[in-house]
């Protein structure tokens, strides 16, 4: 929500608790879930990071059925807020900078799974309502039929102009980290958005710019020369396409942001021992195997194994050299003011 071996990334941000041992399953978890017999989530469907090998799993081990309403991270939120008492969901997946946002609204509710000492500090709550299970990395990815330079980085992008894709900005966290990841190649930060709204400005002024969310279908069809996605997505797409020799997915080498995402338990939930017993298999070994083998990266890596044909699905850790964690605790206050201002400077 691709996610490979980028170590140096995290280098001294993932200190702590590294060598601690996982815990044992809280008795009576699985018990307890299976007599609520089912989950519902929200924004995990089969095709993001795999998560359909965690709900094959959640049914053959628990008999946990499930189903998934795709939506954004702040269709989430919105809709857990929306039905309260009369809730309908049980667990989202939304990005980094929402899970203090729905934390603060008073939406969701902590749990701590057994291998909550292997979480680096820096990607999870104190109190446990909310953690990373995976990474995700801004990336392109680039159409070489349709383009006959590739651009490497957010500068070559912007001089090159070409039909770029980007999603719903202030809806979605994905779009969102695009315009961060862009402004911290171009001297930028997370309280200082100017630079990137500028240059997809001038995307927009010369009709280059499309507000679509990307999918593999999109990709598909080339509806633009680049798509800005998180690297297990470019990854996953570009697996499922027929002319998947046309894309290369990069990371640009003049910076980028990694973040990722936080699974949310609805504290409204009318089935919360399926959520927790949800979260817990998502940080277990295999649950985080799961999401590798769906090109993100588990946030547990360091405590891993991965299989080798998992390790072919992600990319070289030389690309990452640029990018630098997502700084949440910033980025929760300034994305607010986002939808405004890219409405007002970029699309007005």
């Amino acid at each position: 929500m691709s996610l490979l071996n980028r170590r140096h990334l995290l280098a001294g941000l993932a200190t702590a608790g590294l060598a601690r041992p996982a815990l044992a399953q809280p008795a009576g978890l699985a018990e307890a879930a299976r007599a609520e017999g089912r989950v519902n989530s929200v924004g995990m469907p089969d095709d993001w990071a795999n998560w359909r090998a965690t709900w094959a799993d959640l049914q053959r081990l628990y008999g946990l059925a499930h189903t998934d309403t795709d939506m954004s991270s702040a269709e989430q939120i919105a809709k857990m807020e929306a039905e309260r008492g009369n809730a309908s969901i049980d667990i989202g997946d939304v990005g980094f900078e929402f899970g203090a946002i729905a934390q603060a609204r008073g939406l969701s509710r902590p749990y701590k799974p057994s291998t909550w000492a292997q979480v680096p500090d820096w990607a999870k709550d104190a109190e446990g309502h909310w953690a990373l299970a995976y990474t995700g990395t801004l990336a392109f990815a680039v159409n070489k039929r349709l383009l006959k330079e590739v651009p490497r980085s957010w500068k070559a992008l912007f001089a090159a102009q070409p039909r770029v894709m980007i999603g719903a900005v202030g809806r979605a966290a994905q779009a969102n980290a695009a315009v961060l990841a862009a402004a911290h190649a171009l001297g930028g930060d997370e309280t200082r958005l100017q630079p990137a709204l500028a240059a997809f400005a001038q995307l927009a002024r010369a009709r280059k710019l499309l507000s679509t969310d990307p999918s593999p279908a999109l990709m598909e069809r080339g509806e633009a020369e680049v798509f800005l996605v998180w690297d297990f997505n470019a990854l996953s797409y570009r697996d499922k396409l027929p002319n998947a020799a046309d894309y290369e997915v990069l990371i640009p080498s003049d910076g980028s942001i990694t973040s990722g995402y936080t699974t949310l338990l609805n504290k409204f939930s009318k089935r919360p021992n399926a959520a927790n017993l949800a979260r817990e298999h998502i940080f277990s070994d295999a649950g985080q195997i799961n999401l590798a083998r769906g090109n993100a990266r588990p946030i547990r890596v360091d405590h891993l194994a991965l299989p080798d044909d998992v390790k072919k699905k992600l990319l070289p850790a030389a690309q990452y050299q640029a990018a630098r964690a997502l700084k949440p605790q910033l980025w929760s206050d300034e994305v607010k003011k986002l939808p405004r201002a890219w409405q007002r400077e970029v699309l007005g």
